[in-house]
């Protein structure tokens, strides 16, 4: 008798009771993979391009982030890294790259909507809190004006 109950744990298995044993059971749950429901620092109204994404795109920006800015040649870098300096978008509209820019970006308050919104309340960060990045973006011209694309667009790019 374990926990205020009788009964035998049956996995079929040969294993152990602790194989199925959960959170109740004097056992930790099982670790569980990370669910990301929101995507922070994402624009109001930007969705999330249908296409995949690629894996850690955000730690690859940050490494081109700190080797673009440090590169004594910055166009032999766009080279090495393989960006095309013309292409064809995936709507089919000729692309120029016009210029790459990095901004220093710092959240240092945050804000939390009352209920049935109309209002909401504002809080500074505390310094542990606030949170900084770098934020990478291509201006490319389409023949109308600049279109801006991050490097997973980029690098979806077809080069001519």
């Amino acid at each position: 008798m374990h926990g205020g109950h009788d009964h035998h744990h049956h996995d079929g298995g040969g294993g152990t009771s602790a194989d199925h044993a959960g959170a109740g059971h004097n056992h930790a749950p099982r670790p569980r993979g990370s669910v990301q429901w929101q995507t922070p620092h994402r624009p109001h109204g930007e969705q999330e391009p249908i296409a995949r994404r690629e894996a850690d795109v955000d730690l690859v920006e940050a490494a081109f982030v700190e080797g673009f800015l440090s590169a004594s040649d910055p166009t032999s870098f766009l080279r090495l890294a393989q960006v095309p300096f013309e292409a064809t978008a995936t709507d089919g509209i000729k692309l120029a790259l016009l210029r790459v820019e990095v901004d220093a970006v710092a959240d240092v308050g945050s804000v939390t909507p009352h209920l049935g919104g109309g209002s909401f309340r504002y809080d500074p960060l505390p310094a542990r809190m606030v949170s900084r990045r770098k934020r990478l973006r291509f201006i490319y011209f389409d023949g109308q004006g600049p279109r801006p694309l991050d490097l997973a667009e980029v690098r979806a790019l077809t080069a001519i």
